[in-house]
């Protein structure tokens, strides 16, 4: 499976892209086997204007809460690993969404993931949009959320 890095909304006014090392966390918590559990964390990144560019990904630590069909993220790990890097970085590598993974190829947000995504995006003190991803086996989903619950869906940029 090959992940696009690049994203795009239809007007193509603004971009997302994914580090490498981003893509590798997403790959390496595909659900493939049926005793794979959902996995996540967070996603950080920097953003330029409006744009964004993803240099990190938490993935999921012991402490999470796990099953086929669902990952609950609890803060300690993830948090952590947030503020160091935004303070190793100065303040450039912020917190801008959360990614978590489903046991199909082509991932379709449920309504728990859309409410949640609203919770998260109404609670950013930036009132940047928040970004959401959903790892498939196949593909990605990717969407931008605003402070409302409206959401965007990208497309892989051509």
């Amino acid at each position: 499976m090959r992940f696009v890095s690049g994203w795009t909304t239809p007007d193509k006014r603004i971009l997302v892209n994914f580090d490498d090392k981003v893509l590798d966390v997403f790959r390496q918590h595909t659900q493939r086997l049926s005793s794979d559990a959902e996995a996540g964390g967070l996603l950080l990144g920097e953003v330029r204007g409006g744009h964004l560019n993803l240099v990190d990904a938490t993935f999921p630590t012991a402490g999470d809460l796990r099953s086929r069909y669902s990952f609950e993220r609890l803060p300690q790990g993830h948090a952590e690993v947030a503020h160091k890097m935004w303070s190793d970085s100065r303040g450039t590598v912020r917190y801008v969404g959360e990614w978590h993974s489903h046991p199909q190829d082509f991932p379709i947000p449920s309504g728990i993931d859309r409410s949640e995504w609203k919770r998260l995006a109404s609670e950013r003190k930036d009132k940047r949009p928040f970004l959401a991803v959903i790892v498939g086996n196949a593909v990605l989903h990717v969407e931008l959320v605003s402070s409302k619950g409206d959401g965007l869906v990208l497309h892989p940029c051509a």
